[in-house]
């Protein structure tokens, strides 16, 4: 079962990539963004969902430290870029609705490549200092993680050491840097825009460029910020399991258990 739906998430994804690289009439700067999220979705769920069907094969649920610790980095990594990728196609529809005149010489092929690479620099260092804090953190052996794959707040957790660095990195990075407050901003200003077109129709075809977008930035930046801005003192483990399971992209199996090497 785990499979199958692994397998209709990255062929899905994959069919959406060779879509819009073989359609010419798809080579504009949203369908561009797209193909980009679609490739990052693929890269996300695999991080997690195949060390998982690995332990099911197998019957274990062990994972070694530098494992967990790999499995962190690239899950922070492609987390992040959904986030600024989700982020960058939220100012595209910005400029695509609010400022339709300008839009063309403004997200010219020469931009959206740069926005595209900023988000890969910005989510690389950030993923990078994310996982150097949980290094410098002290483990003791044999420890379960309530959880189906490395999930770092998870992890944080279960240190034999003070984590409050690496919680005031967290809650800041899912503020700030995950690109809610932006995208928030943008779309109020798109909401705001189409609120004030007169003709029904123009209303309707103005908002449903975005509609789909929107749903997905929601579910994906609420489930998110659910995990990782709830209280430490009053957190579920099941339920930030299933939450994060909206925004893996798969439903959660049994626990990790965690072998230290330190």
């Amino acid at each position: 079962m785990f499979l199958s739906m692994y397998l209709i998430t990255l062929f899905g994804n994959l069919l959406i990539i060779l879509a819009v690289s073989s359609d010419s009439h798809l080579h504009t700067p949203m369908y561009f963004f797209i193909s980009s999220l679609s490739f990052v979705d693929i890269c996300f769920t695999t991080t997690t969902i195949l060390k998982m069907l690995i332990n099911i094969q197998i019957q274990s649920r062990v994972i070694s430290y530098g494992g967990c610790i790999t499995q962190m980095y690239f899950y922070i990594l492609f987390a992040a870029l959904d986030d600024f990728l989700l982020t960058v196609m939220a100012y595209d529809r910005f400029l695509a609705i609010c400022h339709p005149l300008h839009y063309t010489a403004i997200m010219n092929p020469w931009l959206c490549g740069l926005l595209v690479l900023a988000c890969w620099i910005f989510s690389t260092l950030l993923s990078l200092l994310e996982s150097l804090l949980v290094l410098q953190l002290s483990f003791c052996t044999d420890l379960e993680i309530p959880h189906f794959f490395c999930e770092i707040k998870q992890v944080v957790q279960l240190a034999c050491c003070d984590t409050f660095l690496n919680d005031m990195i967290m809650y800041f990075t899912a503020v700030l840097l995950g690109g809610g407050p932006l995208a928030g901003i943008l779309y109020s200003k798109i909401v705001f825009s189409v609120h004030r077109i007169s003709s029904p129709r123009g209303k309707y075809k103005a908002f449903s460029t975005c509609v789909s977008h929107l749903s997905v930035v929601f579910l994906y930046y609420c489930s998110s910020l659910g995990v990782y801005l709830s209280s430490a003192a009053t957190h579920s483990s099941h339920s930030s399991a299933t939450a994060s399971a909206m925004y893996t992209g798969h439903t959660h199996a049994e626990p990790l258990r965690l072998q230290s090497e330190k």
